[in-house]
């Protein structure tokens, strides 16, 4: 069967997977995941309407959350679970179905008739989902408002996944859940008018805004506030068990259940910033972080002589060297990888994980010389030398900051963020966060006047982070974010970039460069809006775009 897909920058010859996705998925689960987003849209509808009457059903909230999240780009490649999903969808509408006849006659409507209602079979469900496919949409409507649709629908996906999480700490927000269910409702429609979708598209922004800062909450009122924290990036010896994602509930929890087992704990990818909070990097056994972005764990995985745990997105397709001591947990499932499922209240059993981790070589003897970066630099901490770092603009000792961040790849191009993040004058301090700071993370920047040049503000998540440092800075200069000596070079790769760029043009900050290629979804049409309103521009290389920003 054929398929479509262009919602991830390393897209097939930067316009769509027509056959198999970059990121490893068949085309059959493409299409599952299409009809996912259908007969979520239609749940959400009908959640729409009960919600403007004051009814709520939780389970539907996180059901919208769940799908969404299962549909960004590597996170579920498993066929059967993504059949399950739709599934789900069923009983979703019998919740809503119950809210209508039970709470109020009017809520009739809020039945609702599910799309893949006929589909018993797994080839049913593939035929239906070829109506609600990413090129059939842009056959209809062209590439402009199907763009623009799927720039919505991305920017949502992207949000689902950071209010997901802080679901998993037990924080969800009603206001938040109407957002998301109104949203889908207003695509339910497939609205044309290119005005109204560019305001849906920001209002995404504040949606995934909304989401950032229940996360930031529920992470620092879990863990405590990420501190300045200096970080082995060299393995020691013993047992080890490498965890990789975004989630810090599994990795707590995992870090209570090795306790005292003799097995020490490593991050990968962006679970790099949870060495940084109190309550984690409090566990002795927590030793470093192994490894650099997603992208790399097909030939750094081989190597780590222990158990590996997948929390989130971003997972590949395993190799045969480490299928047997790999796990998934969460929405994240690959077939053939063991799953950790969650018990009825939630928590996970992590046995299968440490008794693989045990019966696994570990690392012989410590690996020297012993390397170390510093992380922590989100707001709390850099606010809290706020002052110096004032002064040190004001006396000419800082000249500009760089935010040089995002997703990291494995498409040709993405050098750029390391030369440009060498080439940056020593006058000048980089702001840095997500998996594309692991492209320069482990050089040797220095410092100015004692503020590090370079500060790791944390996870993608924590562009909320960046967000109170410059609105924070342009309230003590006085000015806008868009009048500080600030400069944001951003990298993109799945969805959650999309949100984190729809934030910021929602915030109404411009001149942001983005790389290393434009979304395939934008069309030209669309692009020459952005650049009109916003001034976003493609980057071009280092020294051109250094010489453009400095003068």
């Amino acid at each position: 069967m054929s398929m479509f897909c262009y919602q991830c920058e390393q897209t097939a010859r930067g316009s769509g997977c027509t056959v198999a996705g970059v990121c490893g998925k068949d085309a059959a689960v493409a299409a599952l995941q299409d009809l996912i987003v259908q007969v979520t849209k239609e749940i959400a509808f009908a959640a729409d309407l009960a919600g403007r009457k004051g009814i709520r059903d939780a389970s539907v909230d996180r059901f919208i959350l769940d799908a969404l999240f299962t549909t960004v780009t590597n996170v579920n490649f498993d066929e059967a679970m993504v059949i399950e999903m739709i599934c789900r969808a069923k009983q979703m509408r019998e919740c809503i179905n119950a809210l209508a006849t039970t709470n109020d006659p009017e809520l009739a409507a809020c039945s609702v008739q599910l799309s893949s209602d006929a589909c018993e079979t797994r080839d049913a469900m593939l035929k239906q989902a070829e109506r609600f496919s990413f090129a059939e949409r842009l056959r209809k409507f062209g590439s402009t408002v199907a763009g623009l649709q799927d720039l919505i629908l991305f920017g949502l996906k992207g949000a689902a996944a950071y209010a997901h999480h802080a679901w998993m700490l037990g924080s969800h927000d009603d206001k938040l859940m109407a957002e998301f269910a109104r949203t889908l409702a207003v695509l339910l429609e497939n609205p044309q008018d290119v005005d109204h979708l560019l305001c849906e598209a920001l209002r995404v922004g504040k949606i995934n805004l909304s989401a950032m800062e229940l996360l930031d909450a529920a992470n620092t009122g879990t863990y405590g506030k990420p501190e300045p924290t200096s970080v082995r990036v060299t393995p020691v010896k013993g047992k080890c068990i490498l965890v990789s994602g975004h989630d810090l509930r599994d990795l707590g929890e995992l870090l209570a259940q090795t306790e005292s087992k003799g097995i020490n704990v490593y991050t990968h990818g962006e679970m790099l910033p949870t060495l940084a909070y109190p309550r984690l990097k409090a566990f002795p056994h927590l030793v470093g972080n192994f490894g650099g972005a997603w992208q790399d764990q097909v030939k750094e995985f081989p190597d780590f002589p222990g158990a590996i745990l997948m929390t989130t997105n971003c997972i590949q397709r395993p190799h045969d060297s480490y299928i047997n001591r790999i796990f998934t947990t969460g929405l994240v499932e690959f077939p053939g990888v063991k799953h950790i499922a969650p018990r009825d209240d939630g928590t996970k059993d992590f046995s299968p994980v440490i008794e693989a981790a045990l019966a696994s070589p570990g690392f012989a003897e410590d690996v020297l010389p012993e390397q170390r970066i510093t992380v922590g630099f989100g707001a709390d901490a850099v606010l809290g030398v706020a002052d110096k770092v004032i002064e040190a603009v004001k006396a000419g000792k800082i000249r500009r900051f760089f935010l040089v961040g995002g997703c990291d790849g494995a498409k040709p191009g993405r050098n750029y963020y390391t030369e440009l993040a060498q080439k940056i004058p020593n006058d000048c301090v980089i702001l840095t966060l997500a998996c594309g700071k692991f492209r320069f993370n482990k050089l040797d920047f220095g410092d100015i006047g004692g503020i590090p040049r370079l500060l790791d503000i944390g996870q993608c998540n924590d562009a909320f982070s960046a967000i109170r440092i410059a609105t924070a800075l342009a309230a003590a200069f006085d000015c806008t974010v868009n009048e500080l000596p600030l400069s944001m070079i951003l990298s993109w790769y799945e969805q959650k970039a999309v949100a984190i760029l729809l934030t910021l043009l929602s915030l109404g900050i411009k001149g942001i460069r983005l790389g290393p290629s434009l979304p395939a979804f934008i069309s030209p049409e669309v692009l020459e809006v952005l650049v009109n309103q916003f001034n976003i521009k493609p980057i071009t290389t280092p020294d051109d775009d250094l010489k453009a920003i400095l003068g």
